[in-house]
């Protein structure tokens, strides 16, 4: 069981880092030029929050299941975990990270529900996705993940 929901949350992840950046770079484009808002970007920044908290779903029943995760602060302590670069980054930074990640996509993809014109839904887009997205590339265990 552990071996298919680690092979679903690494395959998953490329779908969540091209949609979350083709969703960010449509909101900065449709920020920048002024275009007008439309269905395709409200389906656009949906589908990036949809996949994105898919993703999260699964990395959280992975921490509870994986070796790397919980497992390791309970087995090794978390003095040990904290010490070890690769423990840490799995059990600690990873899943921290990626809830961040998450909780600015919702942010922003809620705020920009209410605004009532293009430029301020693009803008709140822009914003929180931009973080989002900095945020997800900066804690993909990137050694394991290519």
């Amino acid at each position: 069981m552990y071996q298919a929901i680690q092979y679903l949350h690494s395959y998953w992840a490329y779908l969540v880092v091209l949609v979350v950046i083709f969703a960010t770079f449509n909101a900065l484009f449709g920020f920048f030029s002024g275009k007008e808002y439309s269905y395709k970007d409200f389906r656009l920044s949906l589908f990036a929050l949809i996949v994105t908290h898919l993703q999260f779903l699964i990395g959280l029943i992975l921490l509870f299941v994986s070796p790397l995760g919980l497992q390791s602060i309970l087995n090794n302590g978390i003095g040990v975990v904290m010490k070890d670069s690769t423990l840490r980054l799995y059990a600690i930074e990873h899943p921290t990270v990626m809830l961040l990640t998450a909780v600015f996509i919702t942010i922003g993809y809620s705020k920009h529900k209410k605004k009532r014109t293009s430029d301020p839904k693009f803008k709140m887009l822009a914003l929180f996705y931009t973080i989002a997205l900095i945020l997800l590339l900066s804690r993909i265990p990137w050694s394991s993940w290519l």
